[in-house]
């Protein structure tokens, strides 16, 4: 069962938002949108939020529904779902790419940016998985939040690129990459125990 309980603590959406910040990824993926404006797209940051927040709210309601149509426990996602978040993290620690972006072409502030660089299938697996950590409202406020700081991200692209450069940009993406591969191996460590003494 999904946890629905709508108690809040802050430390959880803290904890939370520091899981989801790397799987969103926002700092990393602003080489990404200098690209895309390099090449004359107009980034409508609203429309980005706006997007890839109602994409991740309907997956985070609908998730377990489709997950037990399809006859999947919680746990067993939440384990196959580390293993992805691992993968994830490897990319960004070994500065290899294992997932290929292969989403149809469309306006840049939906495609790529909203989903799937945003709203992807890290944040997915995520949603579903960490439900048996996290309350629903307090990723809610974490994910709510983390829309606010990408809102403020890309509406100041450009001097958040100068401020940090090429290396602070860099060295973020590794340091997360590295917070996420732990989360990853504790994610997958947590739920394989419970499904080896349910077995």
């Amino acid at each position: 069962m999904s946890n629905y309980c709508w108690d809040v603590s802050l430390m959880k959406v803290l904890s939370a938002f520091i899981v989801f910040f790397p799987i969103i990824d926002p700092l990393g993926s602003l080489p990404i949108i200098l690209n895309l404006e390099a090449k004359g797209q107009k980034i409508q940051a609203g429309k980005v939020v706006l997007v890839a927040f109602a994409i991740m709210v309907g997956f985070l309601f609908a998730g377990e529904w489709i997950l037990s149509f399809l006859g999947v426990d919680i746990k067993s996602f939440a384990a196959a779902g580390a293993i992805v978040l691992f993968l994830m993290a490897m990319e960004m620690v070994c500065d290899i790419e294992i997932f290929k972006n292969t989403g149809p072409e469309g306006s840049a502030s939906i495609v790529p940016l909203a989903f799937p660089l945003f709203a992807g299938p890290g944040v997915f697996t995520a949603l579903v998985a960490f439900q048996v950590e996290y309350t629903t409202l307090e990723m809610l406020i974490a994910v709510a939040l983390l829309m606010i700081f990408l809102y403020v991200e890309l509406k100041c692209t450009n001097w958040i690129h100068r401020v940090l450069g090429d290396n602070g940009i860099y060295i973020i993406r590794k340091f997360f990459g590295i917070v996420l591969l732990a989360i990853a191996v504790k994610l997958f460590a947590e739920n394989i125990a419970s499904l080896v003494r349910l077995s």
